[in-house]
């Protein structure tokens, strides 16, 4: 059950959801799999939150990306300081899913893929007249949100 009483099936459809709803782009794509992650809605909140718009609107690696890194790591990760294994395997799947990303937008960075520079207030405004946030984030949500789901399958 999802933070608002409703089920899907499809993370990527439901991280798009959570982003047009209001959750940052980093939120939206760890929350589509907390329950699944065993942690609940409100730590997969907080935890991603300051990692939108490139973390914290610097224009940096694209928020749904880190967002996505955090629930291969909760996944995959290691969970002592020697578990050279499950960081190898968490880094084989990050730099998978990393690579399918740039292959399909050319980019990680946000200022890339966006086309704006979200740390200067101007043209974050500009971005949003310009319906960068209803039109490019929202797919790059979805495509990281599809990727995660592909490498926990």
């Amino acid at each position: 059950m999802w933070h608002d009483g409703t089920m899907t099936s499809d993370p990527a459809a439901r991280a798009e959801a959570l982003f047009v709803e209001g959750y940052a782009c980093s939120q939206a794509v760890l929350l589509a799999f907390a329950p699944r992650l065993g942690i609940s809605d409100d730590i997969a909140a907080g935890v991603a939150s300051a990692f939108g718009g490139g973390m914290a609107r610097n224009g940096w690696t694209c928020g749904a990306l880190t967002g996505a890194l955090m629930a291969i790591g909760l996944y995959a990760g290691n969970r002592t300081a020697d578990g050279g294994a499950q960081k190898e395997d968490a880094y084989a799947r990050v730099n998978a899913l990393l690579g399918r990303f740039v292959e399909e937008h050319g980019a990680t960075e946000c200022r890339a893929l966006t086309g704006y520079d979200l740390s200067d207030p101007a043209q974050r405004e500009a971005a949003s007249s310009a319906g960068v946030f209803k039109t490019v984030c929202p797919r790059l949500v979805r495509t990281a949100a599809t990727l995660v789901a592909e490498t926990l399958a």
